[in-house]
């Protein structure tokens, strides 16, 4: 069993910048692939990066693409989503997500364990 937890939510200016933290226990963190998904009030939870096992595949939709980059440190069971260029539409609450499907998918069911999620508040 994989214990998530998000942490770096708040509020931040558009334009301004956010750096997340997914900090995993209970599990073999380098042998999941891992995701950031947002969702906002009244909306469906949506893919915003995903990142391999190794670290070395990225994936990003066309909507955060050049503005979000995610990292992780296997040494530290830690994911990173930095958040650049923020917009007022990037307001949600973040979850981290880890799974043993496809890497870099953006289905929620491929995703076995699922933190708690962190709130973001972009103003303008």
């Amino acid at each position: 069993q994989v214990q998530l937890v998000e942490s770096g939510g708040g509020l931040v200016q558009a334009g301004g910048s956010l750096r997340l933290s997914c900090a995993a226990s209970g599990g073999s963190f380098s042998r999941y692939n891992i995701a950031w998904f947002q969702q906002a009030p009244q909306k469906d939870r949506e893919f915003v990066a995903g990142i391999s096992r190794s670290g070395d595949g990225t994936y990003y939709p066309d909507s955060v693409k050049g503005r979000f980059t995610i990292s992780r440190d296997n040494s530290k069971n830690t994911v990173y989503l930095q958040m650049n260029s923020m917009k007022r539409e990037d307001t949600a609450n973040y979850y981290c997500a880890a799974g043993r499907g496809p890497e870099g998918s953006v289905w929620l069911r491929t995703y076995e364990w699922w933190g708690q999620g962190t709130q973001v508040t972009v103003s303008s």
